[in-house]
């Protein structure tokens, strides 16, 4: 009888710690996703349900805010003209292109960082992680003096290029922790075989540490994406990103608050495609290196 009772309690407990245990999932859950289930009701709501006090839960949803953004003339009857397109296309560019150039000269950059012994390594390195410390206000007007006299000032060779300040030292310390983790034995052992120093980092080391490559352009590519200040003054009416046009909503005399919260769900996607896609190699990559194992 004692054996089964306490059998009996440690199933009671059991279940009573699973029960806890998905109640505080579903709080983190609620907490996490919150802000964004409550933008997404308020670019389903018209102006009025949005300014209503206590806020109305039930509501009848319209599109009239996405075709603001969308629709040539959507917007005519919010008193907002904003053409939504093209600002997520010079996003996706700018963002697409600073990511691409920052693998391209982050990869082999992280590499010498983590196998090669020179000189002020360490002191480099701090160097390159010191322009995420800085102010972006720091450099900012320095930077508009110098893009306009290189005529970079709303291109998006300028956009790309001063892009580089954010997601390069991101791109070449995540890829350097990865490096520095990989064995050297793997590499003598190919080194043996004939290989050199580039042949052995792109056929042996690249791709074992390919999750970290995902995980640097995951990283790399947000921030990026949600970057104001460089766009908000050194792009112009040719190369403005979406945070800059989110911007418009705010007009002297109200804020378009439907339209900003349908242009922030849209602006929200890209992000969640990204990392969705390399999400796959993350876990591939994990996975394969543990059944190796």
């Amino acid at each position: 009888m004692r054996k089964s009772t306490k059998t009996a309690r440690r199933v009671v407990i059991l279940r009573l710690k699973k029960i806890l245990l998905g109640f505080a999932y579903l709080l983190f859950a609620v907490f996490t996703l919150f802000p964004i289930i409550w933008i997404f009701s308020l670019s389903l709501k018209n102006f009025r349900d949005i300014i209503a006090y206590p806020p109305r839960l039930l509501f009848t949803p319209t599109l009239q805010n996405y075709a603001a953004i969308f629709v040539k003339d959507g917007a005519a009857n919010l008193g907002s003209s904003l053409n939504y397109t093209e600002f997520l296309v010079n996003s996706l560019i700018i963002t697409g292109c600073s990511v691409g150039l920052s693998a391209l000269i982050g990869i082999p950059a992280s590499y010498a960082l983590a196998r090669f012994n020179f000189r002020r390594r360490d002191d480099l390195s701090f160097s390159i992680l010191s322009l995420r410390f800085a102010p972006e206000l720091l450099v900012i007007i320095p930077l508009y003096a110098v893009f306009q006299r290189l005529k970079l000032y709303d291109t998006y060779l300028g956009m790309v290029l001063v892009s580089q300040f954010i997601t390069l030292p991101l791109f070449i310390w995540i890829m350097r922790s990865f490096f520095a983790e990989v064995p050297k034995e793997i590499e003598e052992a190919a080194a043996v075989d004939g290989c050199t120093t580039l042949q052995t980092m792109m056929k042996i080391t690249l791709p074992i540490t390919k999750p970290g490559i995902a995980g640097a352009m995951i990283v790399s590519f947000i921030f990026c994406w949600n970057n104001l200040l460089f766009g908000l003054v050194l792009s112009g009416a040719n190369t403005q990103p979406v945070t800059v046009a989110i911007l418009q909503t705010m007009q002297f005399d109200q804020v378009n608050w439907g339209v900003m919260a349908a242009a922030a769900m849209v602006t929200i996607i890209p992000g969640l495609l990204v990392a969705s896609y390399f999400e796959r190699y993350l876990v591939r990559g994990l996975t394969m290196g543990a059944m190796k194992q």
